[in-house]
């Protein structure tokens, strides 16, 4: 499951699939709040829908956007209060929380990390075969983040696994930290490889 995390519109998606294939979206959609409720309601609304979308959907890891300043200073406030409520519900029902960077699901969607808001979109419509790109654009925003934990987030549990293991074991298992790293590398070519085939498709 994929979270957009916002304070008005909170974006989120159910992506379902295996690192570089296309994958096939099971739900997306936006969480609303009404603005003149206060803060604190605004949360309890958000931690209320994601939950019941967490008990429907049961997802295996839930893929939070990593939130950066900026500077309209309130929204980022917003944002970072809506992600924290976002990985609240998953450790409260033992779901693995992940964070992506914005750059992260960028490069991961369209091979750019720079790439804009509609680049992005016109690419979740063409690797998920979908006539246009889910709207408004936190919901899309959401489906990109659910891929990018598909194509991307088993190499990186790999990765925090072998470094796990390093370290319990004093660091005498650097053959497995090394193993993980050509996971990384060959896991990293072939969604590159799988972005630029289906950036060749015609929309």
């Amino acid at each position: 499951m994929g979270v957009d995390p916002g304070l008005t519109r909170c974006g989120f998606s159910v992506v379902e699939g295996t690192p570089g294939r296309p994958p096939d979206l099971l739900a997306v959609g936006v969480i609303r709040t009404a603005a003149d409720l206060d803060v604190p309601r605004r949360l309890v609304t958000l931690e209320e829908e994601l939950s019941r979308l967490v008990s429907r959907w049961l997802p295996d890891v839930l893929a939070v956007e990593r939130v950066f300043a900026q500077n309209n200073t309130p929204t980022v406030i917003g944002t970072a209060q809506a992600a924290g409520i976002a990985m609240l519900v998953g450790a409260r029902q033992a779901i693995p929380v992940a964070q992506h960077t914005p750059s992260e699901v960028k490069a991961a969607i369209t091979g750019n990390g720079r790439a804009g808001k509609d680049q992005v979109g016109h690419m979740v419509a063409r690797v998920l075969r979908l006539d246009a790109p889910p709207k408004p654009a936190d919901a899309a925003d959401a489906v990109a983040l659910g891929i990018c934990q598909v194509w991307r987030g088993q190499t990186s549990n790999r990765i925090e696994e072998a470094l796990r293991r390093v370290e319990r074991d004093g660091g005498h298992h650097g053959s497995a930290l090394a193993r993980a790293a050509e996971l990384s590398r060959r896991q990293v070519e072939r969604v590159n490889a799988a972005t630029r085939r289906v950036g060749r498709r015609r929309p």
